[in-house]
């Protein structure tokens, strides 16, 4: 019985750390869905529809945008930002190295990617770095949380 009970503790002492932080199972493929979510999110930006890129944003969603003056912290402010993506159609992302973790039903992709568009008839690349926070909602990864800035010196 003793040892019964010690086996209940240690499973539930496990369950517990993995509820506050502790590592956990991460469901096989979670990874690749989060780098297929942010894959997502550049083939959303680069179609230049801002409808389709703020489709991606759970509706909690806060985004520190690159160029934004302001945070936005609600689905308006968030389309705000994207409004006028269709008067660059020029304007591309391409992905660059990325560092996946995840932890339950959230997980975190930090990495960089390079903005491209033309300004006075020159191309123009401008690297930056990004952090996306995904929530696992309903079976569907959604940003909940994301920032992203220029590379200092660029």
């Amino acid at each position: 019985m003793r040892a019964l009970r010690g086996i209940v503790f240690v499973v539930l002492l496990s369950s517990c750390a993995t509820q506050i932080g502790g590592s956990a199972a991460v469901a096989p493929g979670a990874k690749d869905q989060i780098a297929a979510a942010t894959a997502a999110w550049i083939a959303a930006y680069n179609s230049r529809d801002p409808a389709r890129i703020t489709a991606l944003y759970d509706p909690e969603a806060v985004f520190w945008g690159t160029t934004a003056k302001t945070i936005a912290a609600n689905p308006a402010s968030i389309a705000e930002y994207f409004k006028n993506a269709p008067k660059s159609p020029d304007a591309r992302v391409s992905g660059g190295e990325q560092h996946i973790r995840v932890y339950g039903d959230v997980a975190v992709n930090t990495g960089y990617y390079t903005f491209s568009f033309v300004r006075a008839g020159k191309p123009v690349a401008s690297p930056a770095r990004y952090t996306f926070v995904y929530r696992n909602r309903d079976g569907k990864w959604m940003i909940i949380d994301h920032h992203s800035s220029r590379v200092p010196g660029s």
